[in-house]
């Protein structure tokens, strides 16, 4: 197979320069893959001036729905990316992880989305600042897309899941992408971007594809364009001082090398379920994709007293392991991704086992396999402290060391010796100790798991970045993040802080906001279908009076009899009332009394309020009314959408007793009810 690369909109192959592919299992000749003879200076033309421009025609819920159809579209096609996945050494299991992981973290990213970013073209960050005194000069920090390109280059563990999660987040985004992957495993890839081109879902220009090297792609970038990188420390300093990127100061994230731990703790001993979690967690990020995770766990902290049980227990879990063929329903365990990457792994182990003893498996056991077989290795340091190989040199394959630690101080000195990693562990129902560890170890590490009997039901375990969570860590781990929800998004947006008066400010991000214009309505909003609402449409209301009678029947009612309600002496003596005064949820009863339309319609239902805040008290005899503005709406169904609503109370000399945002879902349709 000839794989070839989807640049400017058309499939082109390589012209010279071929790399052979192999099958991890085998060593039989998979594919070929080269990039030359791109042009990858028009390449990235492409992406900003018909990309760029076909993605930011639309919002950010157009784009959420365009990116969850894909991953229905995908996801109907996942066995022949399986099929493919086996040739390189991931058993069935891992490639789940890899391909059907991939398609949900497109789901949760476009979920998210329609969640929490409006629907438009303008994301709000962060609330109002009030510039001036009369209010009429405000400021608002806003984030739009960058009118460049996104570069993703990958790394060969996960051909489909490294590509989708940093796809997803800039699609989002309005950010056109260009995928590299690592050549091993890229045949995935390019049948995963075939796919992509042929649902015809995506907007012209959304995505292409480098098989082969980058060429001089990194010299044609600017300010606009972002680099995300995921591999080694090494290739990620090589990439990101070249010249142009540092001229232009442009964005470089990055997912590198991460000696990352895992801590048993010290009241987790042997017949703990804390201790049967750690030996299991241990087991599995050794053994899954054959340890070939940036996640993975390389440093195993153990208290010594408890140093024998581990490896006795550990080793017994890891025997069990089948190792061969992934084609076979019995392997647990298949190849590493190549020759070249097993050659690697054991450069970096008789590095690591000069230092340290090997105490579970035999890394010549598959010394004359034509297949990139590597059997677990688990070596013994009693000394981690004194010690530097264990806490530099990272063995990408299925290799860790467990370290003897003597109490919580040491374990958190043990963990930071890392220098920075993705993700840490820890295994312990001693709530003290884990609060210890995550103050003491948290800076060095960008996500933290304490697992335990409570959550081990439901919990996703220490090694799988979940696209809710920002993925990445300081340091030595690269000091970027991924995913991460609306975090990951911004990554490709540019954050602009506008100043102006609020018709101004409302005008850009389409949102009213106080002050801002309105226009009153003579149909009651709760009459329209979602549709027919528009920001700024206003309704305000008649007012009613609150006497004595009022707030002692609500207290009754409630039984919220505090003393500023029931008792004028106390309320007087209270710093912020005079007199008796109303309850604050008595107003907002009212409030819906005032401006709610009983009948049937289209408003479905409340479903909550945002940013509550009493102003004003109000006292026996003040009279109240409400302004109710449709502030924000976005999309939730093909069937509702959630209207966010501007209600102000105030009372008769016009101040402002209550403001809040009201959440109603409203229908696309009438016939509701």
């Amino acid at each position: 197979m000839l794989l070839k690369n989807f640049s400017e909109g058309k499939w082109q192959a390589g012209t010279s320069g071929f790399r052979d592919l192999r099958d991890s299992v085998t060593g039989k000749l998979v594919a070929k893959t080269s990039s030359v003879g791109l042009s990858f200076e028009a390449m990235l033309d492409y992406a900003r001036t018909v990309g760029g421009a076909n993605l930011r025609k639309y919002g950010f819920h157009d784009r959420a729905y365009m990116l969850k159809a894909l991953a229905q579209y995908l996801m109907g096609r996942k066995e022949e990316l399986y099929e493919l996945s086996y040739s390189t050494g991931a058993t069935r299991a891992d490639s789940w992880v890899d391909i059907e992981g991939g398609f949900m973290t497109l789901f949760a990213v476009s979920g998210k989305t329609r969640r929490e970013m409006p629907d438009g073209q303008v994301y709000v960050d962060g609330g109002l600042e009030v510039l001036s005194r009369g209010g009429t000069f405000m400021g608002q920090h806003i984030a739009r897309p960058l009118q460049g390109a996104a570069i993703h280059i990958n790394a060969y563990n996960f051909p489909i899941w490294g590509a989708l999660e940093k796809f997803g987040p800039a699609f989002i985004a309005g950010v056109p992408v260009i995928i590299k992957p690592a050549s091993d495993g890229s045949y995935l890839t390019e049948a995963m971007v075939r796919m992509m081109a042929q649902s015809g879902i995506l907007p012209d220009g959304a995505v292409q594809l480098i098989c082969g090297r980058t060429g001089d792609l990194l010299d044609h970038v600017t300010c606009q364009d972002v680099i995300s990188f995921t591999g080694s420390a090494s290739t990620a300093q090589m990439l990101r001082s070249k010249p142009n990127i540092i001229e232009n100061s442009t964005r470089f994230i990055a997912e590198q090398d991460s000696l990352n731990g895992c801590v048993l703790g010290s009241d987790a001993a042997p017949g703990t379920p804390e201790f049967d979690l750690f030996i299991k967690e241990v087991s599995n990020e050794i053994s899954v994709k054959v340890g070939q995770k940036c996640t993975a766990i390389r440093r195993a902290l153990v208290p010594s007293a408890f140093m024998d049980e581990v490896i006795a227990a550990l080793g017994e879990r890891l025997a069990k392991i089948t190792i061969g063929d992934p084609r076979d329903k019995t392997t647990r365990m298949g190849a590493l991704a190549g020759l070249g990457q097993r050659e690697d792994v054991l450069e970096k182990l008789n590095i690591l086992r000069a230092e340290n003893p090997v105490v579970i498996g035999n890394a010549d056991r598959f010394a004359n396999d034509n297949g990139a077989f590597l059997e677990p290795i688990v070596m013994r340091c009693d000394e981690p402290l004194s010690k530097i190989n264990v806490h530099s040199v990272e063995a990408f394959g299925p290799v860790s060391t467990l370290m003897a630690y003597e109490g919580t101080d040491e374990a958190i000195t043990l963990l930071n010796k890392g220098g920075g990693s993705l993700v840490a562990s820890v295994f312990s129902y001693d709530s003290n100790f884990t609060r210890d560890l995550v103050m003491g170890a948290s800076a060095f590490h960008g996500r933290m798991l304490i697992g335990d009997r409570d959550s081990a039901g439901e919990s996703t375990g220490h090694g799988s970045p979940l696209p809710n969570l920002v993925h990445g860590g300081p340091g030595r781990a690269g000091g970027g993040e991924e995913m991460g929800g609306v975090r990951g998004v911004m990554h490709y947006m540019q954050r602009t802080a506008i100043q102006g008066s609020p018709a101004v400010i409302a005008n850009i991000t389409g949102e009213w906001i106080p002050g801002a214009k309105a226009r009153k309505v003579k149909t009651h909003p709760f009459r329209r279908i979602y549709k027919d609402l528009n920001i700024g449409d206003q309704l305000q209301t008649k007012s009613r009076k609150v006497t004595i009678k009022d707030i002692e029947l609500f207290a009754n009612s409630t039984g919220d009899t505090f003393y500023a309600h029931m008792d004028s002496e106390a309320a007087a003596a209270n710093p912020f009332f005079e007199d008796r005064v109303a309850h604050g949820y008595l107003l907002l009863s009212w409030a819906a009394g005032l401006f709610v339309s009983p009948d049937p319609g289209p408003v479905l239902a409340n479903t909550g309020l945002n940013n509550l805040a009493f102003m004003t008290p109000v006292y026996a005899g003040d009279e109240i009314k409400v302004v109710l503005t449709v502030r924000r709406k976005k999309r939730r169904t093909e069937d509702y959408g959630e209207i966010g609503w501007d209600v102000e109370i105030t009372n008769q000399n016009d101040e402002v007793c209550a403001r809040y945002e009201l959440l109603t879902m409203v229908a696309f349709e009438d016939g509701y009810g």
